[in-house]
């Protein structure tokens, strides 16, 4: 129910990771036997993670590492991997200039045009690994990035930008036809990001394989500050898996939900499962690994807007191998590496055999669950208190 925040205005109450737990069932399964694996489209994949389309975090030889571990990374085609035939220096550019200066460096180095032959290029190089090849790119580029990334081999193409409708106004530029778009290309289209359940029920209806949900909660993102708009991550993830099970009722169509953003340990990806989720979209986490391009600096896709940056570059450092970020094994006590085995072990422990009772199990608003007990852990700032 709705609270009054003021005369004749309501708001209505949501929930983000660190305000709600998860509670153990009458049933335990061992972690070696739960079934973690998703289906998009007619493909399956036996991990449920995504590594967010950013230039600190994927490029093609971290796309290929990501497929070969049995995960998925979404190559940005705005960025610099389609800008510079060789991006590596100017990574190096962005992850070595001081805090003041960073903002302005990226918005720069992003003023080169995209040059097409490198889509094309950039897509061959994954498929020639023998790895599935996902693309990102705004709606204003979908249409003609989308054709290059079709004819290169391309498997999944995502149109990503920071609020998504089916009804965009614009007379500065051609608005995409996400339906038209969506029946006209042959492969696999993901859209994002949304948070709410009507706005998630109308993309359905377009023809989409899969939904991005969220907006501003990546550890890069500065859309909530900027903007002010926003809905924590447990409620859009409940709103729109609730859309997703709706549309299912009604035309048979399964299109998975995609948790994107706000997850820094396995956790709270946990809780994204159990929020409703189908698989989850990780930027921060990966961008520690040392295969990660930015060094161990993380930036948003928004951050190098000429006029209103919505992100900045932060430094996440570097922890550990992609694979011990994703299956382990830890070396570290956060819970930010074998993001693998936490989301086993947490199903086991809650006796959810696979995504799908995942999907069912209790969650409780307990907002102490971050700091009951952990004195010690956050005064001297290890484990939960990092």
């Amino acid at each position: 129910m709705a609270e009054w925040i003021g005369i004749g205005r309501r708001g209505r109450r949501c929930y983000g990771f660190d305000e709600v737990a998860l509670v153990p069932g009458r049933t335990t399964v061992n972690p070696n036997e739960v079934d973690i694996s998703w289906k998009l489209g007619k493909m399956k994949f036996k991990i449920p993670i995504l590594a967010a389309a950013m230039d600190g975090v994927v490029d093609v030889d971290f796309a290929i590492s990501m497929g070969k571990l049995g995960g998925i990374a979404v190559l940005n085609l705005d960025g610099v991997q389609t800008r510079y035939e060789n991006p590596k220096e100017v990574l190096s550019q962005i992850s070595n200039v001081s805090a003041d200066e960073a903002t302005k460096l990226v918005q720069n180095l992003y003023l080169p045009p995209i040059k097409e032959k490198l889509i094309a290029k950039r897509v061959e190089q994954i498929k020639k690994a023998k790895v599935p090849a996902f693309v990102s790119c705004i709606p204003q580029n979908a249409k003609r990035f989308g054709a290059i990334a079709q004819e290169a081999g391309c498997d999944v193409f995502v149109v990503q930008s920071t609020v998504a409708t089916v009804d965009h106004i614009s007379s500065e530029y051609k608005v995409l036809d996400i339906n038209k778009f969506c029946k006209s290309t042959k492969m696999s289209v993901i859209i994002g990001n949304s948070v709410t359940y009507d706005v998630a029920l109308e993309l359905m209806e377009q023809g989409i394989d899969a939904l991005l949900v969220g907006i501003g909660p990546g550890a890069a993102c500065t859309t909530r500050g900027v903007l002010g708009i926003g809905v924590p991550q447990i409620t859009s993830t409940v709103d729109s898996a609730a859309a997703r099970d709706h549309f299912y009722t009604r035309h048979g169509k399964y299109i998975p939900i995609i948790t994107d953003g706000g997850m820094r340990i396995g956790g709270e990806i946990c809780k994204a499962f159990a929020a409703g989720a189908d698989a989850v979209m990780v930027g921060s986490a990966f961008a520690r690994a040392k295969e990660a391009p930015g060094g161990g600096c993380h930036w948003g896709m928004a951050t190098p807007n000429a006029n209103l940056p919505r992100g900045t570059r932060v430094r996440v450092g570097t922890t550990g191998t992609l694979k011990q970020i994703l299956i382990g094994p830890a070396k570290v006590d956060d819970g930010s590496q074998n993001l693998v085995g936490a989301l086993k072990t947490s199903m086991g422990s809650l006796g959810a055999k696979n995504i799908k009772e995942m999907n069912d199990v209790e969650i409780i608003i307990a907002p102490s669950i971050q700091t009951e007990g952990k004195v010690f852990q956050i005064g001297q700032k290890i484990g939960m208190g990092k």
